[in-house]
C-alpha cells in the first residue's frame, strides 16, 4: 500500500494533533524536522520510497554537517515517530531499533479538575441532535478512557449495556481489552442511540457515532468540537484540551480515587507499566499544588 508523501504527512500531523493532543506549535517542530529530511532525501516522494536505512543515514549526514547532539537527537526522535506511525498504519515495515534514539524526560500530561470535566461534558446540549451525540460522546470517553480513535469506531455491537462494559476489539497495537464503563454515561449513550441516532440516515451503520451524512465520525471533528465546548466551559488554557486530554483525566482522578496502577494500565490499554505511572506523577504534583495554594492563604 503506497501513499503519496504529502498526505502521509498530513496523516501524521493529524495523528499528533488529535491522538497526542500536541500544541499547533509543537506539530509546526516536527512539520520543519521533517521537511529537512525531504531536503536530504528528494526522491522520498511516497511511502513505498521510504528505506529502512534512511533514519541511521539521515543521522549520518546530520552529523556531517556538524549540527549540535540536542538538535540531532530531536531530529533522529521526530523521524522515528513519523516512521513507527506509518509502520503502525501498514504502509512500511517496523523502522526496528537500529539508531539509538536519545532518552528525554517524558511531559507531564494536561489534566484538569474534576469540576473543570463537568463543565464541560454540561456543555453539549442533549435535545440537539448533533449535541446528544457529542454529549453521549463525552461522558464514554470520560467514563471510559478510550483513546479517541477507539471511541470514533466503536459499534453497536461493543457495548454491553447490561454488564456495564465496552469491548475494544482492536486498540492500539492491535490488542482487545475489556473497559468497564459507568452505568450514568451509558445512560446519555442509550439517550443517544435510541433518540438521535435513530432518526440519523446512518441508523443501520454498525458504528454508533454518526455524522449528518451517516458517516462514522471523524476524529478531527470531535477535536474541534472538544475545543469548542473547553472555551464554551471556560476551562483555562482552553486551546490546550483536546479529547485525549478526558483520557488523561480518567487515569489522574482514578489513581487519586486510590486505583491500584496496574489497573488502570488494563483500562487504557499500556503495553508497559511506566506508562501508565506518569499519572501518579501528575497525580502528586496536583497535591503539591493545592497545597502550597493552601499553605499561602492569609
Amino acid at each position: 500500500m503506497d501513499l503519496p508523501m504529502e498526505d502521509a504527512l498530513e496523516n501524521y500531523f493529524q495523528y499528533l494533533l488529535v491522538e497526542r493532543g500536541l500544541s499547533r506549535t509543537s506539530i509546526e517542530d516536527y512539520r520543519s524536522d521533517l521537511k529537512i529530511f525531504l531536503e536530504m532525501f528528494p526522491d522520498r516522494t511516497s511511502t513505498d520510497k521510504l528505506l529502512s536505512s534512511d533514519i541511521y543515514d539521515f543521522t549520518l549526514k546530520q552529523g556531517e554537517e556538524e549540527r549540535s547532539s540536542a538538535t540531532i537527537s530531536r531530529r533522529i526522535s521526530t523521524l522515528y515517530g513519523f516512521f513507527q506511525f506509518l509502520a503502525r498504519e501498514g504502509y512500511i515495515a517496523s523502522p526496528g531499533d537500529r539508531v539509538e534514539r536519545p532518552k528525554s524526560s517524558k511531559r507531564l500530561p494536561v489534566v484538569i479538575s474534576r469540576e473543570e470535566v463537568e463543565a464541560l461534558l454540561d456543555q453539549p446540549n442533549p435535545d440537539k441532535d448533533s449535541s446528544s451525540r457529542d454529549k453521549a460522546m463525552l461522558e464514554v470517553m470520560y467514563a471510559s478512557g478510550l483513546r479517541v480513535s477507539e471511541l470514533c469506531a466503536l459499534k453497536l455491537k461493543d457495548v454491553h449495556f447490561s454488564e456495564n462494559v465496552i469491548i475494544v476489539s482492536k486498540g492500539k497495537g492491535a490488542k482487545g481489552r475489556v473497559v468497564p464503563v459507568s452505568p450514568f454515561a451509558l445512560e446519555w449513550l442509550s439517550h443517544y442511540i435510541d433518540g438521535a441516532r435513530k432518526r440519523n440516515p446512518g441508523k443501520k451503520s454498525p458504528y454508533i457515532f454518526l455524522n449528518r451524512e451517516g458517516e462514522p465520525i471523524s476524529r478531527q471533528y470531535f477535536f474541534m468540537q472538544v475545543k469548542k465546548y473547553a472555551v464554551e466551559a471556560g476551562i483555562r488554557n482552553a486551546d490546550a484540551i483536546s479529547p485525549h486530554t478526558l483520557r488523561h483525566c480518567f487515569a489522574t482522578h482514578l489513581i487519586e480515587a486510590g486505583a491500584e496502577v496496574r489497573a488502570v494500565q488494563e483500562m487504557l490499554g499500556h503495553a508497559h507499566l511506566s506508562t501508565t505511572q506518569i499519572y501518579t506523577h501528575v497525580s502528586t504534583r496536583r497535591i503539591y499544588e493545592a497545597y502550597a495554594a493552601f499553605a499561602s492563604r492569609k
